[in-house]
């Protein structure tokens, strides 16, 4: 069964920088191996212009639990969790089975 990890990203301590960079996160998401899809989005604020919780959000899509549960404990993982680091975000991962696409 397909599975989705969903990292949920804090506000960063710096907005702007942390949307410089976003781009290079984005490529260091899409290099974990077993990859089949990646959607990214960015949270709107509420309804008064302040922020939510979170600031972005990354889906990443595996054909199986196994294959991200390896893409997480690689190299590859460790790249990108640290750039998230480096950027001043914290961030809650997810795993999640897809019932329906």
């Amino acid at each position: 069964m397909t599975t989705k990890i969903t990292l949920i990203i804090d506000n960063p301590t710096d907005p702007a920088a942390f949307e410089q960079a976003y781009p290079a996160l984005e490529q260091a998401a899409a290099a974990l191996p077993e990859l089949r899809r990646l959607e990214a989005g960015k949270v709107w604020p509420k309804e008064d212009g302040t922020p939510t919780p979170a600031h972005r959000t990354l889906d990443l899509y595996f054909d199986s639990y196994d294959d991200a549960s390896a893409a997480v404990a690689g190299e590859e993982a460790g790249a990108l969790f640290g750039q998230l680091g480096a950027r001043g975000a914290t961030f809650t991962g997810l795993f999640s089975d897809v019932e329906k696409a």
